[in-house]
């Protein structure tokens, strides 16, 4: 019995130094996981989980280490104030790649604290093209920023809803604002006619007074830059002012979540643009979706697919470079070229996809429709 028992702590011991040896490699995650875009926020980390899980599964070895990732996952409650708080944290941490942030406002404002660090930020949902265009070698997105958006959703309402007359509303944020302004410019550069121009918040959810100001201007269509959290309630505040113009927006407004916070308002009344393909035409979204729900119980709202690339890449990019070094993996990430879950990943020079793609969308009897896809 005396031999057995020794070889079973023998075999219990060497299982527990394999395990200390493996080299712990924190990714930072940054979002919104509470306050009303928490749900965007918890869906990205889900995908990261998702990445995370199946990479370690494999029990890679980098550099002639064997790794072990592990997620630091950080509400910054899409506020450029705490966003630049953990952003600072992940910096004296020292993490090897930061996935996010959510939001333009804060990723923009972050930007430049990874730069310093030469720690890559990767944002699976932030869309204004000012964040790749700053200067840094350390910014990369996920998805097709507010440019590309902009002219596929200015087009399509042109052609195909044949609006002529256009109201514009922002919610102020560096998002709303900036798809809001490229949507305008390019609509007018189409033929139409912007005949409002107006703007509100991202904690707003009363709309009676813009609404008011632009019924009186009789628009073919009203476009709105933000978040679902403040299109769902304006939607139903459209069909209660009698507004019988659809509502166009970008892929803030594109999500699982609106069927719940627009209800009955939501039926063919939406025209909404997302920064990729629809999950069910993504090179590997049905398996995706499939894995997700299992998991979690709950199906995908938009980001996870590109979060869930993002971590990838950094995989990708940390096993080409032979390291977990953060400047090695932000070199590397210039140069990796793989087939994702969302499409081909591959980044120009200035950290933005070669090859984006958008899809309209709009809804009919509570599910999600796919209408028409641009990609280059």
């Amino acid at each position: 019995m005396f031999p057995k028992a020794l070889a079973a702590a023998a075999a219990a011991m060497l299982c527990t130094l394999s395990v200390h040896a493996q080299t712990v490699v924190t990714i930072g995650y940054a979002g919104a996981l509470t306050g009303a875009q928490a749900h965007f926020g918890k869906d990205s980390e889900r995908g990261i989980r998702l990445a995370m899980d199946e990479i370690n599964a494999t029990h890679p070895v980098i550099g002639g280490k064997a790794v072990q990732f592990a997620l630091d996952a950080q509400d910054d409650g899409a506020d450029p104030r705490i966003a630049t708080t953990v952003a600072q944290r992940f910096a004296d941490n020292r993490v090897s790649a930061v996935i996010g942030h959510q939001n333009s406002g804060t990723s923009i404002a972050v930007a430049r604290i990874y730069a310093q660090q030469h720690i890559a930020e990767l944002t699976p949902s932030a869309t204004n093209p000012e964040f790749t265009r700053l200067g840094f070698d350390t910014t990369f997105r996920m998805l097709a920023n507010d440019d590309y958006l902009g002219q596929a959703l200015s087009q399509y309402v042109a052609t195909q809803l044949r609006a002529r007359r256009i109201a514009v509303i922002d919610d102020r944020t560096a998002y709303g604002q900036g798809i809001a302004e490229v949507f305008a410019r390019e609509a007018e550069k189409a033929g139409a006619k912007i005949v409002a121009r107006e703007y509100s918040t991202d904690k707003a959810f009363d709309f009676s007074a813009v609404l008011t100001r632009v019924k009186r201007e009789n628009p073919d269509a009203i476009f709105f830059g933000g978040m679902d959290a403040q299109g769902g309630p304006m939607l139903k505040q459209m069909r209660q002012y009698s507004i019988a113009a659809p509502l166009v927006g970008g892929d803030g407004l594109c999500t699982a979540e609106m069927i719940r916070l627009a209800g009955a308002a939501l039926d063919g009344n939406l025209f909404c643009a997302d920064g990729g393909r629809s999950l069910a035409k993504m090179p590997g979204g049905a398996a995706f979706a499939a894995k997700f729900r299992q998991k979690y119980g709950e199906p995908v709202q938009l980001y996870a697919p590109y979060a869930y690339d993002a971590m990838t890449a950094i995989y990708r990019a940390a096993v080409a470079a032979q390291s977990t070094d953060p400047d090695k993996i932000v070199q590397a990430l210039h140069h990796v070229s793989f087939s994702g879950v969302t499409g081909q990943i591959a980044f120009d020079e200035r950290g933005d996809l070669r090859q984006p793609a958008a899809t309209i969308s709009t809804y009919k009897e509570g599910k999600k429709m796919a209408l028409t896809e641009v990609s280059k």
